[in-house]
């Protein structure tokens, strides 16, 4: 039994009790953050963190976020807090930043996938704080079933946890619709290990030059630091192939593809920033806000449509583009034309 809390109008401190009261037992429930919803446990409870890598299928050793509510709370978790880490909570937390550190003697290694570092960042949305301050740091990767677009509606986790978790919390839809920017203040200069919903561009304007990981451009790793790193992410169960390249020439060959597939008798579903004759079609938006913010969405939607194929179009990696088309590649196992 799941049970579905409803909060699309706001915080209700009453139902915040009840769900804080299940992350305190133990248990799971899914929330909105601004950028996707996590599946949340307590992350200071091993147990209750091992029913994440559980029910979402996620190998041992990639590493959960740890979501907090307060500046005071970092220090529960991790063991230094270097001036960088000072410098950028001040200036983008609450929002999609997570940083790297390490981690405190509190935090179980089952929730830091082994690693002596932690992932902490403190969510921009009014719910998941609320939840925090109700309980305790939670752990919360992603609330889709490992290896799956991730969820911007609380349908999307219903329809990938409904019946195996506790509760669901339904803030509505998420409005940053990527992950968060993951960097690594361990290593011996900042680097990026997952680009998000903070561009780089603005880290870089507050700490100077940060270094972009291998990982980021497609690299496999044997050892990941962050989510995103190792493991197949962000797919749906229909194939996808990304257009990417020159603006002026992606679209035209988008059209082609969809007149070779559908030759071939295969129904094409498309994602892109302006209309294309296909047998399914998901306007993207027409700025990198608007479709990293439709990204997940789109790719659920045409997997549900049952096209044969999906065709998506990559944008330029400049602001949220570097996050999107990072999520983009990964869904498509790196399955790119370029133009």
């Amino acid at each position: 039994m799941t049970i579905i809390i409803n909060m699309r109008d706001g915080v209700d401190e009453r139902k915040i009790r009840v769900a804080g009261r299940l992350i305190l037992e133990g248990k799971l429930v899914a929330f909105p953050t601004e950028t996707v919803y996590g599946l949340g446990a307590d992350a200071l409870n091993e147990n209750a963190v091992r029913r994440i890598f559980e029910a979402k299928g996620r190998p041992p050793d990639n590493p959960l976020i740890i979501h907090i509510a307060d500046l005071k709370d970092l220090k529960k978790v991790a063991a230094s807090i270097p001036r960088e880490a000072e410098m950028l909570a001040k200036k983008f937390w609450p929002g999609p930043l997570t940083l790297v550190l390490p981690k405190s003697e509190k935090v179980p290694y089952v929730t830091t996938g082994g690693l002596d570092t932690v992932a902490v960042r403190m969510p921009a949305h009014p719910v998941a704080l609320a939840l925090i301050r109700a309980s305790t740091p939670v752990a919360a990767p992603s609330a889709n079933i490992s290896g799956r677009p991730s969820p911007t509606l609380a349908e999307h986790v219903v329809d990938d946890f409904y019946g195996k978790i506790e509760a669901i919390i339904d803030g509505g839809p998420t409005w940053v619709g990527v992950e968060s920017t993951v960097l690594d203040l361990t290593s011996e200069r900042p680097t990026l290990l997952r680009p998000g919903g903070l561009p780089l561009e603005e880290i870089e304007r507050v700490i100077g030059e940060v270094e972009v990981h291998p990982a980021v451009k497609g690299k496999k790793v044997d050892l990941a630091k962050a989510p995103g790193m190792k493991y197949r992410h962000y797919s749906p169960k229909t194939p996808v192939v990304v257009v990417e390249g020159n603006p002026e020439k992606r679209l035209e060959k988008i059209r082609e593809l969809v007149e070779e597939r559908r030759s071939q008798g295969l129904r094409v579903g498309v994602m892109a920033t302006a209309r294309v004759d296909a047998d399914e079609f998901y306007f993207l938006g027409s700025t990198p806000e608007e479709v990293a913010r439709n990204l997940f969405k789109a790719l659920r939607t045409l997997d549900k449509s049952g096209v044969d194929v999906i065709i998506a179009e990559g944008i330029e990696e400049e602001g949220l583009g570097l996050a999107v088309m990072n999520r983009l590649r990964k869904a498509a196992g790196y399955r790119v034309i370029r133009v």
